[in-house]
């Protein structure tokens, strides 16, 4: 057991012990139907988290160009990053498979199930990650291949394997190979990185814990049982609610930096303060009803998690508008 210390609360923990992974998963079936592996394989690449990732990534390269970016550039910088995250997804899901099989919420992915046996997995992700890298390499450029590379190996490595299981600061580190996509994005198009690209790379960074914390006090249970030491395991939802609200406050006042800096102008920083204002209300709301000890269904703390879907989405299509109101 290893004795943690959450570094915003100052509150020590102690976390559960990592086990590891490399469990046999369930038995295949014996019929598995071709449009049913399609469909595991896919899923493998986790689509639905990729979705968020290229929300944040083609605004920028809007941004980056001050309009119309080449959009055979954009489709390329896409169909790159959705190999790449897609191929990070299926490693995490061949390492993560001994506990994904005792959580509810991952019960039916495809190793579990066995529709996708663990080497089947494990190639898939390797030829998503070499094709990604590669695709980057001659079809956007060098920058953008490193830096694909980088948030595949860091996603991979230093999150799945490295922090996950061993503290409760996962989701905050981690979530830094979610942050890249950012800057791939403006990258693509001015094959640099600059400030507007880091300032939006933390806005995701201070996004990500509160985004996800809410989930993980929903399905609190299922991390305990596995032993994977996320905040709402080893704090009270007390403690979770008050780092979601100084995340967010961080969140808010880093989105604001874009406009003094001269990146955007009005239409921008009205969608940031509106959204921001709305964010910060949830958040309150949250942190409010936990230091009231409602538990369950009343503390509503997806609502929030909904909510940071939204905001996130709305924040970077104002990204992608504020050039053309310039």
């Amino acid at each position: 057991m290893c004795l943690l210390a959450l570094s915003l609360s100052g509150v020590c923990v102690t976390a559960v012990e990592s086990r590891p992974a490399g469990l046999i998963a369930a038995e295949s079936p014996e019929h598995r139907p071709f449009g049913a592996r399609v469909k595991a394989f896919v899923a493998l690449t986790k689509p639905r988290v990729i979705e968020l990732l290229l929300m944040t990534t083609v605004p920028v390269m809007f941004l980056a160009a001050q309009g119309v970016p080449d959009m055979w550039l954009v489709l390329a910088t896409c169909v790159g990053g959705y190999l790449s995250a897609g191929g990070a997804g299926a490693f995490n899901m061949y390492y993560d498979r001994d506990i994904d099989a005792m959580m509810d919420r991952t019960s039916q992915r495809p190793l579990v199930t066995g529709m996708v046996s663990p080497r089947e997995c494990l190639v898939f992700a390797a030829t998503l990650t070499v094709g990604s890298t590669v695709w980057f390499w001659f079809l956007v450029n060098p920058l953008s291949a490193m830096l694909s590379l980088g948030a595949s190996l860091f996603y991979t490595v230093v999150y799945t394997m490295i922090l996950k299981r061993r503290t409760a600061q996962n989701i905050v580190w981690g979530g830094i190979a979610g942050c890249l996509p950012v800057i791939i994005g403006w990258s693509a198009v001015k094959n640099e990185v600059s400030w507007a690209s880091l300032i939006l790379f933390l806005v995701i960074f201070f996004w990500t814990p509160p985004h996800y914390w809410p989930l993980s006090m929903k399905v609190k249970d299922d991390y305990e049982r596995v032993g994977v030491p996320m905040l709402p395991v080893v704090a009270g939802n007390k403690a979770v609610a008050r780092q979601i609200v100084l995340y967010s406050w961080v969140m808010v006042g880093v989105s604001l930096l874009l406009t003094p800096l001269g990146y955007t102008g009005w239409f921008y920083t009205v969608v940031a303060v509106a959204c921001g204002g709305l964010w910060l209300k949830e958040a309150h709301a949250l942190q409010a009803r936990a230091k009231a000890g409602i538990t369950g269904a009343k503390l509503k703390e997806m609502r929030l998690f909904h909510w940071s879907i939204t905001y996130v989405s709305l924040l970077f299509t104002a990204v992608a508008i504020d050039p053309f109101l310039r």
